[in-house]
């Protein structure tokens, strides 16, 4: 096995390799407004790094969000495109899902993410994984905020997340890692509707979780001024 990971569904660009058994490379860069520039090169680095070429990938993993629209969708249609370039399956995981997996020492914990418009993604975990969510709302309007809470939630939101656990961005190496385990299990893709609510599968459709509509829509039909 030789999987390549991408996520952009926060402001880190992150990418790694990982045979199966451990990362061979990784590269996070954080830059909210540089996703497209940075992803193809952060690619093509982190192969060169494994000593490897794009014919030697097995799958690729990315992250499919929740996340802003723009920078969501620069990592899930690379992912795709050099899937399909290479014949090769492309997997989903939640990102969410990434960053819970790096906290250690906590029973039962947020994730909350920047969803841009005064609005956090986030979903709930225990022990067992992911018990509900991911969901979109209003920082206060969040329940169970009195939790350990990791993701940018608490860097934004200090005031109303007080209890800071684990990493702010998900890391590649984790979500090839996630992925990994899941073939390894046997696992397969689950539908669509497992994506939307509580933890059923690690992998999923490698579709974006937008969770609402893009800041940026097509315009309508102009309006009358005239009578």
């Amino acid at each position: 096995m030789l999987l390549l990971g991408v996520d952009t569904a926060t402001p880190a660009v992150t990418v790694a390799l990982h045979d199966g058994g451990q990362p061979l490379a990784q590269l996070v860069t954080v830059d909210a407004h540089r996703h497209a520039e940075l992803l193809a090169p952060s690619i093509a680095k982190v192969i060169a790094d494994a000593g490897v070429s794009q014919r030697d990938l097995t799958g690729v993993a990315v992250g499919v969000g929740p996340g802003p629209y723009t920078g969501l969708r620069v990592g899930i249609v690379t992912a795709k495109v050099l899937g399909a370039a290479l014949g090769i399956p492309v997997y989903g995981v939640c990102s969410l899902d990434v960053i819970a997996a790096d906290v250690e020492g906590e029973r039962s914990f947020l994730v909350a993410t920047d969803a841009r418009r005064r609005e956090l993604y986030y979903a709930r975990y225990d022990e067992t994984g992911r018990v509900a969510g991911p969901d979109v709302s209003a920082p206060g309007l969040i329940p169970d905020r009195q939790l350990p809470v990791a993701g940018e939630g608490p860097m934004i939101y200090p005031e109303i997340f007080p209890k800071s656990c684990g990493p702010a961005y998900p890391a590649a190496a984790t979500l090839c890692r996630l992925a990994a385990a899941a073939l390894a299990g046997g696992e397969t893709v689950a539908d669509d509707g497992a994506a939307a609510g509580a933890h059923r599968s690690i992998l999923l459709p490698p579709e974006p979780l937008y969770l609402r509509r893009p800041d940026a829509r097509e315009p309508g039909a102009p309006k009358r001024v005239t009578p």
